[in-house]
């Protein structure tokens, strides 16, 4: 492993991919956290178990485990939904962890491109952010390790994100990327000063130029809020999301009594006016919302935005719902390269997030020493 401060990005171009861009690998947390799901917490292994089934057929699926009887259950669970007793294209990390969001606390993965062309192999680096638990939860100081963690055993080229002289804290299902200079984040996320405060002080132009220095961004799209439900405080993973080059995909709630139609309107509105790195319009496909999902009083941050694109599939929350069908569909339509495949989610919803929230991919480019 070799770590230094990443201040400014390298002259050769280094960007953020885009999450279509080919994998190496995709990483999930195996499931320990009981509260996170309880009375439901049952159910978890054997959602994990149908992504992982889906996944591993196309890239390979690293799951972080805390110990050897972690390991075993989840390789029992796995063998008993339906995978080779071998597990072909799974690999066991063994790095404890808080909770299995992957996406939030596993580094950014910046790679170098050559001017309009693909990633140069090799050329990937892990940009480590500081993670607070969302600014919500004490306990995650285990999730913060983890990047350095698997730095270590697997040889990463690691960089610490600072700005002004301080770590940055930033969560990998805030930001989303067309890879070609554009990032997607919101005001409620980043710019809220008394909810949930990830960086006290640092200011919209503060975070474009940091986004400039770390991810080789010279466009920030700022939409407002996000979903009901989501205590993230306005993770845009969940409702906004590039689906391809020029085209952005925004959920939409038609019905002017829920919560979420005004701040999805806002959003629409604004991606109206809004423009990508070289000057053009994008076009926006909009994506139904299910219906509300409740439990136990409390609404859960369903969404059909909240999915996953890998290699070969696209895992797709859904719901029991008359729009499941409908989302596949659209989705299916914006990538008809792959295979679009839906994951039940209701159950997964009582932990605040969705399928999104816990894969992280790894650029193919990203180099290792496996040691």
């Amino acid at each position: 492993m070799r770590r230094t401060t990443v201040t400014e990005s390298s002259p050769a171009r280094r960007v953020l991919p885009a999450e279509w861009e080919p994998h190496r690998a995709v990483w999930l947390g195996w499931p320990t956290k009981i509260s996170d799901w309880s009375p439901k917490f049952q159910a978890i292994p054997w959602v994990y178990g149908e992504m992982v089934r889906q996944l591993a057929a196309s890239e390979e699926v690293r799951l972080l485990v805390d110990d050897e009887r972690v390991e075993a259950r989840a390789r029992s669970v796995l063998t008993r939904a339906g995978m080779a007793q071998e597990l072909p294209g799974v690999r066991f990390v063994r790095q404890p962890t808080d909770r299995g969001w992957t996406r939030d606390f596993m580094p950014f993965f910046t790679v170098g491109r050559a001017e309009d062309g693909p990633a140069i192999s090799g050329s990937g680096m892990a940009v480590d952010c500081g993670f607070t638990g969302w600014a919500r939860y004490p306990d995650h100081t285990l999730d913060d390790a983890v990047s350095v963690g698997c730095a270590a055993e697997l040889g990463w080229d690691i960089r610490t994100a600072e700005y002004d002289g301080r770590r940055l804290v930033l969560e990998g299902g805030g930001v989303d990327t067309d890879g070609a200079g554009t990032v997607l984040v919101t005001e409620e996320w980043l710019l809220d000063t008394e909810v949930q405060v990830r960086n006290p002080g640092m200011t919209r132009q503060d975070y474009e130029a940091a986004f400039a220095k770390l991810f080789g961004t010279d466009n920030t799209i700022w939409l407002g809020r996000g979903i009901a439900g989501d205590d993230t405080h306005g993770h845009v993973d969940d409702f906004c999301r590039f689906v391809g080059p020029g085209r952005i995909l925004l959920c939409r709630e038609p019905d002017g009594g829920d919560m979420n139609h005004r701040p999805l309107e806002e959003n629409r509105e604004r991606l109206e006016d809004a423009r990508l790195a070289d000057g053009s319009k994008p076009e926006v496909v909009f994506l139904p919302m299910p219906q509300p999902v409740w439990f136990d009083g409390m609404r859960l941050p369903a969404s059909y935005g909240n999915f996953y694109i890998g290699n070969s599939v696209v895992l797709v929350p859904t719901f029991n719902d008359p729009n499941d069908r409908a989302a596949l569909g659209i989705l299916a339509e914006c990538f008809p390269d792959r295979r679009v495949v839906g994951i039940h989610a209701v159950d997964l919803a009582l932990g605040f997030g969705g399928v999104h929230c816990l894969t992280h991919e790894q650029p193919e480019a990203l180099a290792e020493s496996d040691g």
